[in-house]
């Protein structure tokens, strides 16, 4: 009886076979690299706003705390957007006649608040609090970045779960005294900064991020980490 298939038939099933594992495992990398890429993240992104509003001139150039536009981040989950009369407190007496602040001055005017475009936005099914991370000791540039020199506003970090994850498994990593959390450039302790809290020079970051840890009751990892801490 001759044979049906050539011998070849058995090289190229083989071959067959490891292609679609192949060709499987690209689209598993290609479809996480596209999940974690800026086209979904929006990390680094500069979205349009109706004001060009420049945190660097505002904040290094000039001086203002984060606390005089963002009233509740210390008491409140969200940190607050400013109303147009806050922006007034001081355009009133300042660059009244500049075109590009007359959306601020026509939102004064007719009392219709400027509609922002939100930079960082998590997801409705994830539950955040500023005010729990301020207490605790995290930095505002340790989610928002490198606010005080950003022209225009960007998401600096993914935000997405496993970024926030990689903070709250390794919190003393992380944490800052609290008379630090607005302070834009500071720095993690080392042996030529050293950082004074509680009476105490510390010289490296393990070391004070357990004594933040113990002063400010920082939950253990396995409870920050729970579903139920971000997800409700």
């Amino acid at each position: 009886m001759s044979q049906i298939f050539h011998r070849s038939t058995n090289t190229l099933s083989r071959a067959t076979i490891f292609g679609a594992v192949f060709v499987v495992a690209a689209l598993i990398w290609l479809g996480y690299a596209i999940q974690g890429s800026p086209y979904i993240t929006y990390q680094g992104i500069r979205k349009p706003q109706p004001v060009p509003f420049s945190h660097q001139h505002h904040v290094t150039g000039l001086g203002i705390d984060c606390r005089y536009c963002h009233t509740s981040v210390e008491v409140s989950a969200f940190a607050g957007i400013p109303p147009t009369k806050t922006c007034m407190n001081c355009h009133s007496q300042i660059w009244t006649n500049a075109q590009m602040l007359e959306p601020v001055r026509a939102s004064y005017r007719s009392g219709q608040s400027l509609q922002w475009t939100r930079v960082n936005q998590l997801p409705d099914f994830v539950f955040f609090n500023h005010s729990i991370h301020v207490a605790k000791g995290v930095g505002c540039n340790t989610c928002h970045g490198p606010v005080d020199r950003m022209p225009l506003m960007y998401q600096a970090e993914s935000l997405q779960m496993e970024w926030c994850l990689g903070c709250h498994r390794a919190p003393q990593e992380h944490l800052r005294p609290r008379d630090q959390v607005f302070n834009m450039r500071y720095r993690p302790p080392d042996s030529s900064n050293p950082v004074v809290f509680d009476g105490h020079s510390y010289s490296d970051q393990a070391a004070l991020g357990a004594a933040l840890i113990e002063k400010y009751n920082v939950r253990g990892v396995m409870d920050i980490t729970s579903c139920s801490t971000c997800h409700r």
